[in-house]
Order: C-alpha cells, then structure tokens, then sequence
C-alpha cells in the first residue's frame, strides 16, 4: 500500500475527526482511505468501456429515465 501525505484544510480535518468520534469509522487512517476510494469513484476512473446489455442500460436508469419495454418502437425481440 502507498504512502502519501497530504495537508487538510483545518475544518477537513476537524470534519473527520469528528466521523471517527462518532464511530462511522474505526481510526483516521480508515477515514481517509475510504473518503478518497468514494471521491475518486464519484469521477468513474475506469478507462475500459464494459459492455452493457439492454437489460443492463433499462436496470441502470433513474425511475424518471426508465421505459416500459413494450412500449418500445424497436424490434429487437421480433416475433
């Protein structure tokens, strides 16, 4: 595991001590590591495209997004 070190904004640092003072977290060390791991993927750094299905893309939406299959106009399923 890398070792970095960085410097925190004073009200940063006071913010995670106060997330490991409530118990949201077992030490700063454990604070740290998984506030960067949810930063980095909030920015989806993967660089390989996965290969999504239709069921994928229709699992994948908000409820505002989503469509009801039959209604669709292709014919992908054709009968």
């Amino acid at each position: 595991m890398s070792k970095i070190k960085v410097e925190l904004p004073d009200q940063v640092d006071s913010d995670i001590q106060r997330l490991v003072e409530q118990g949201e977290f077992l030490n700063r060390d454990q604070a740290v590591e998984d506030l960067l791991a949810r930063g980095i993927s909030a920015y989806n750094t993967t660089t390989e495209e996965s290969e999504t299905t239709m069921e994928d893309d229709m699992f994948g939406q908000t409820a505002a997004e989503q469509q009801d299959p039959a209604l669709r106009d292709d014919d992908e399923f054709g009968f």
